[in-house]
């Protein structure tokens, strides 16, 4: 049985793919203005951030309400 969430923006979606996309978009520095965390402004890498918000909810909390926020842009 398939389950689909289609209500739900963020099913199917990696957070590595999330981090990868708004990195690319919005780049470190004005990520790490947008939510303040050192893993986007001290020596940023999606590698050194994927361990720091795998190991941090109220953190990824922030990149995903901000994934949500940012979705629309991608589109253009």
């Amino acid at each position: 049985m398939e389950n689909k969430q289609p209500n739900n923006p963020l099913h199917g979606i990696t957070l590595q793919k999330m981090l990868e996309q708004l990195v690319d978009f919005y780049g470190f520095d004005t990520l790490g203005e947008l939510i303040k965390i050192k893993c986007f402004t001290v020596d940023p890498s999606i590698k050194s951030s994927l361990t720091f918000l795998r190991k941090t909810d109220w953190a990824r909390a922030k990149v995903e309400q901000l994934y949500i926020k940012t979705l629309p842009k991608f589109a253009k």
